[in-house]
């Protein structure tokens, strides 16, 4: 699967232009899709010497995107000169803090994934795998 990732706020907490603090497991999680098979694209509001931060922040963590502000098959061509080119990324998912709901805990996202679930079937397992709440003896009303 190609996954385009966001940095600031996904990968890491907001601190634009600096790099801000590590999500908890997000690394791990990347590091592990990338084990999986999965090719991973940085689609990042960040440019020139920022980006360059962000890429290499990421790659001394283990994370070697695949492309970086373009499309896989984009790697190594100069798309961008071409006047039929869109900027529209062709990717399975996204993972971004600006999507509905913001992001979700990297262990859902990683769960989600391998599973091959929408979050609707995983929110529905969740809800559905627990036990009723214990009604309480006590009347209120």
């Amino acid at each position: 699967m190609i996954i385009a990732v966001d940095f600031d706020g996904t990968i890491v907490e907001h601190a634009y232009p600096k790099i801000g603090k590590e999500r908890p497991f997000a690394t791990a999680t990347l590091r592990q899709l990338l084990k999986d098979g999965h090719l991973l694209v940085l689609w990042s509001v960040r440019e020139g010497k920022l980006l360059e931060e962000a890429v290499e922040w990421c790659k001394e963590r283990g994370i070697v995107f695949y492309a970086v502000n373009k499309n896989a098959d984009e790697v190594g061509t100069e798309a961008a000169d071409n006047p039929n080119y869109s900027r529209k990324l062709k990717v399975q998912l996204f993972i971004d803090d600006r999507n509905l709901g913001g992001v979700p805990d990297w262990g859902v996202i990683y769960q989600v994934i391998t599973e091959n679930l929408t979050f609707e079937e995983y929110y529905r397992r969740q809800f559905t795998q627990q036990p009723p709440p214990k009604k309480s003896r006590w009347r209120l009303f």
